[in-house]
């Protein structure tokens, strides 16, 4: 499990998919949230502007990501 540190209280679901380089900008969320299944705790979330907080686990494609605000 890989983590991700975030500097503020929450980030958005799309702003994670940018920081991962699983899409190149906002927009593209939208359209990758529509072709990919993305579990946020182990349930299917499709909207872009969902916020992440620390403690959080997001899976994509077999990989998964514990969002945390420490180092």
């Amino acid at each position: 499990m890989k983590k991700v540190v975030i500097d503020n209280e929450y980030i958005t679901l799309s702003q994670f998919l940018k920081m991962e380089d699983f899409i190149n900008s906002g927009g593209q969320a939208k359209f990758f949230l529509s072709e990919e299944d993305v579990f946020l705790n182990d349930e299917l979330e499709q909207r872009r502007g969902k916020k992440l907080y620390s403690g959080d686990i997001v899976k994509i494609k077999n990989k998964e990501f514990l969002i945390s605000d420490e180092d």
